[in-house]
């Protein structure tokens, strides 16, 4: 008998593999039982934005999740997470972004991340403005890591139900990652624009979106 998640996880992936959509089934504040009834459904990419709930489930659960760290990372929890994620998502500062660098490089490890970009309204959202991103890139000091890829960005969109200023948000998004490509073209694999969520998503993959993260439409209200 087909679960309530797997059922919503087999209508998103009918949904988005065809067009070639990755979905980050977002399971923070939701038991592992629930990861598993995702997994038997097919799905391997999961999203966490608690440090110590992704470490939890790391261990009960199979080996091949593929882990994407989605939430704000506080500077004193990068070491605990480095190693055991495949993506961190929320790149939100030159000094976060610095942090995981050296920590991947004292591990031995390289860690693949995306640079959040801040476009909402509301002033309670991190991450780089466009302008600080595309200041970054004309400097060059991206050259300076050593253990870290830079895989391409992340945002969201503002909290509103204006459909056009949700759009804009994501077009400047993903307008930002081309910009960022126009100014530094040697940049390998730049090429993931993570956006948009249960109730956006649809127009979030208009504006370029190769990834979404889709968590109350698949696993409910928050259980903790």
């Amino acid at each position: 008998m087909t679960t309530d998640v797997q059922a919503a996880i087999l209508r998103y992936h009918a949904e988005l593999d065809p067009i070639g959509v990755k979905l980050v089934a977002v399971s923070k504040f939701h038991p592992a039982s629930l990861v598993s009834e995702a997994y038997d459904a097919g799905q391997r990419l999961f999203g966490e934005s608690r440090v110590d709930e992704l470490l939890e489930k790391e261990q009960v659960l199979p080996s091949d999740i593929v882990w994407h760290f989605i939430g704000h990372l506080q500077t004193n929890k990068v070491r605990k997470l480095v190693g055991h994620v495949s993506m961190i998502e929320s790149v939100d500062s030159e000094r976060l972004l610095d942090l995981i660098d050296a920590e991947s490089a004292r591990k031995g490890v390289v860690t693949d991340v995306l640079l959040q970009l801040h476009v909402a309204r509301e002033e309670t959202k991190f991450g780089f403005s466009p302008d600080e991103l595309l200041e970054y890139f004309r400097d060059r000091r991206f050259e300076n890591l050593k253990a870290t890829h830079l895989c391409g960005v992340m945002g969201m969109a503002s909290n509103t139900d204006d459909v056009d200023r949700i759009n804009a948000d994501f077009k400047q998004i993903a307008d930002t990652r081309r910009q960022i490509l126009e100014i530094a073209p040697d940049l390998m694999r730049f090429d993931i624009v993570s956006m948009g969520m249960s109730g956006d998503y649809r127009e979030a993959i208009a504006n370029g979106a190769t990834h979404v993260r889709i968590g109350t439409d698949i696993f409910g209200s928050r259980q903790y």
